[in-house]
């Protein structure tokens, strides 16, 4: 392997952006070979339009709200944004958000590998936190949810700062959920999928309008699977339905229901918690099998409920002033017992290992409500949003540590006594948050000008009881054929819980970033041909780090920093609903820019790649005898990234590739996907010599789509 693992440097990048680029430049002759094969084969574009067997009207995006919370176009948007839409995860039969990610810019996911439980993702160096339709999901451990897939209309990807719309966020950006609504217009979708570690799955979705009258639409999203995963004696299940419910109470004013639950099943072991002796490192007795379970396979255990309802009401005034309110009320109630490795004796092949039980109970209320206002002042058109937003959080969350029997890396015997747990800490965690926060915000527009300004400011109480100002400022211009640069500043913060050794509470992390960047758009290329693409460059700091205090053992000082400088670059094209494109590249720089912890200052943020690339071409024969039927392969290369603050635990870079094939009849879709081709066995991440986790294997998955 260690032909392939060579560091990507920086005319590797370019040679991959010309790539892109190149392909993205063939659309313009491919396209025009395309549309002279259909004129001559149709009278008029309608009758072109007629022998299409398959569309995807949907897959390049030009509009998203939860950057602005106003219905502003991508390209006219100071920030950078990806939008994962429904039909970009139907082509592609995106699994889960980690999968998501692979060909998007400047975010990594599968950070541990193949994840049962949650969405393991960073985002410009930093961990997001999910929201789900606008409002932040019940996280707690962990910043996601790993609410299914299957029931989103959309994934938004907001990079850089987000604290003036948000409040408390991680410097990196936020990951937003937008589940799928309800629909006048009747569309029902049944899909039966089988794949590698007999994964198993069943899935549906129908919508359309309930009474003659047009007064209430109405829609359900089901999934059930059952799957084993590329660990030995580990199974997972779940089940997922969403109801939703649209009440049209006249034309300018609508109210829409939405729910979800989800429940989760996950047993016999995670994976991971393997030493770094016979997985990054050479081991005597060879390879430790990527298929080997430190855990119990009748211990270990991971149950899950989710579940979430709420609403969104829209009330227009008139053409100039409306009102948008979101509520929601979400549970996490999860329950994991695990036995895992904890760390390798001399003979190097005796796994000693630990018990770790931890429930966990979040649940939370989330509202938030604003008024857009209209107008004009002279030549100068005015978007002015004016918001109130409000978050309450309970956690309680249980903590019990013990030991457990050592096991054999390359002959594992299973089911020995498990002893009692030794330190129990009931109500470890027992806390009652809240977030208050006002904002406001104009964007301006002056012939080609766009101006962007927002302020904010948050009250916390709880654990924290402080209080933040965050803003932004950002300005495009846009030129006629579509070509927007644009340059912005964004700041954000974060609570940091814990005082130093005076006493003295701390106060949030902040972070600041400077962007400038280019979308394009480009007009007048046919009803059915979009191209969207985005280049940027920043400079993102989070100030107020925890360091360790160098007189005090044991305490820290908020002395510490960290400089993310980066570039990217993202590409999404579809031709004539044959061609599709997505490709991406990524500069992250994450260093410590101050520490006091010795030897850490200097050296790169732990599990985050300096590099990540990737191109996904799919092409589909609209007409003739093989109409519907598609091809497409995809490319993705990750660089090196380290999981420790020293930089001695180094994950390799890795070159994985994909394949897709899918045929089209009437209402019916057969498709396969093929995840990791070659089949690559390696080490994603190390997190410590005890602690390093293999990432996914080959996966192969084969659907059967029937819409209405």
């Amino acid at each position: 392997m260690a032909d392939v693992r060579s560091e990507l440097n920086f005319a590797a990048g370019r040679r991959v952006l010309l790539a892109g680029a190149a392909v993205l430049a063939l659309t313009g002759a491919a396209g025009g070979a395309m549309a002279a094969d259909a004129a001559g084969a149709a009278a008029s574009d309608k009758t072109q339009l007629d022998e299409l067997v398959v569309t995807a009207r949907g897959y390049v995006p030009t509009t998203d709200v939860s950057a602005t919370k106003s219905a502003i176009p991508l390209v006219e948007t100071p920030q950078s944004v990806t939008v994962v839409t429904r039909d970009q995860i139907n082509v592609l039969n995106i699994q889960n958000l980690q999968q998501a990610m692979r060909y998007s810019a400047g975010a990594v996911g599968e950070n541990f590998g193949p994840d049962e439980r949650f969405d393991w993702l960073t985002l410009r160096g930093f961990s997001p936190v999910e929201y789900i339709d606008g409002l932040q999901a019940p996280v707690g451990s962990v910043g996601s949810v790993g609410l299914d897939l299957w029931d989103a209309e959309s994934v938004e990807i907001l990079k850089g700062p987000s604290g003036v719309l948000y409040g408390q966020t991680p410097p990196g950006g936020i990951v937003n959920f937008t589940s799928r609504r309800p629909h006048a217009d009747f569309a029902a979708e049944v899909q039966g999928q089988y794949g590698s570690f007999d994964h198993k799955q069943i899935a549906g979705t129908i919508t359309g309008k309930l009474d003659a009258s047009d007064t209430f639409e109405g829609s359900l999203t089901a999934l059930w699977r059952d799957h084993d995963t590329q660990l030995n004696y580990a199974h997972s299940k779940r089940v997922m339905i969403a109801p939703a419910l649209t009440w049209n109470i006249d034309a300018g004013t609508h109210f829409t229901f939405l729910s979800y639950y989800q429940h989760d099943d996950a047993r016999g072991g995670d994976g991971g918690f393997l030493p770094e002796v016979g997985t990054l490192l050479p081991n005597p007795n060879g390879q430790i099998p990527v298929n080997f379970n430190p855990g119990e396979p009748g211990y270990n255990r991971f149950k899950r409920a989710l579940y979430g309802i709420g609403y969104q009401f829209d009330h227009a005034f008139n053409d100039h002033i409306s009102f948008v309110q979101n509520l929601k009320y979400s549970v996490q109630d999860e329950h994991f017992t695990s036995i895992y490795g904890n760390g390798l004796e001399a003979d190097n092949r005796t796994l000693d290992r630990a018990d770790f039980l931890f429930p966990e109970y979040i649940k939370s209320l989330a509202v938030d409500s604003r008024l857009q206002i209209k107008a004009n002042t002279g030549a100068i058109e005015h978007t002015v949003l004016a918001g109130v937003d409000f978050r309450e959080v309970w956690n309680h969350t249980q903590f019990y540590f013990g030991d457990a029997p050592s096991i054999d890396l390359y002959n594992p015997v299973y089911g020995k006594p498990i002893p009692a747990t030794w330190f129990n800490s009931p109500n470890y965690i027992n806390s009652d948050n809240t977030q208050t926060g006002i904002y406001a915000q104009d964007s301006l527009k002056w012939n080609h000008w766009r101006l962007t300004a927002s302020i904010r400011n948050d009250w916390l109480r709880g654990d924290v009881n402080d209080s933040a100002f965050t803003y932004r400022v950002g300005l495009n211009y846009l030129f006629d054929i579509g070509l927007a640069p644009y340059v912005a500043y964004a700041t954000s913060f974060l609570p940091t819980s814990g005082a130093d050794f005076g006493g003295h509470a701390f106060k949030p992390s902040s972070g600041s970033q400077i962007e400038g960047g280019v979308k394009f758009e480009p007009h007048n290329l046919g009803r059915d041909t979009k191209v969207f693409i985005t280049a940027a460059g920043y400079d993102l700091v989070q100030d107020n780090v925890l360091t360790s205090d160098p007189n005090h053992a044991f305490f820290s000082l908020q002395t510490g920093q960290v400089e993310v400088t980066g570039a990217e670059f993202e590409a999404v094209a579809r031709v004539h609903e044959r061609l599709t494109i997505n490709a991406s590249y990524s500069y992250t720089n994450a260093v410590v820019t101050r520490s006091n912890d010795v030897g850490a200052t200097g050296k790169q943020v732990t599990n985050v790649p300096k590099f990540k690339a990737s191109l996904l071409v799919d092409y589909t024969q609209q007409t003739g005898p093989l109409a519907g039927l598609g091809f497409g392969a995809g490319i993705r290369y990750l660089g090196t990234s380290f999981g420790d603050e020293f930089n001695t635990l180094r994950a390799p870079p890795e070159t994985l590739g994909d394949l897709i094939a899918h045929y089209d009849y009437r209402k019916w879709r057969l498709a396969v996907n093929v995840s990791n081709i070659a089949d690559k066995v390696y080490v994603a991440r190390c997190t410590s010599t005890a602690a390093c986790y293999y990432s996914s294997r080959r996966e192969v998955f084969v659907s059967l789509d029937r819409k209405w």
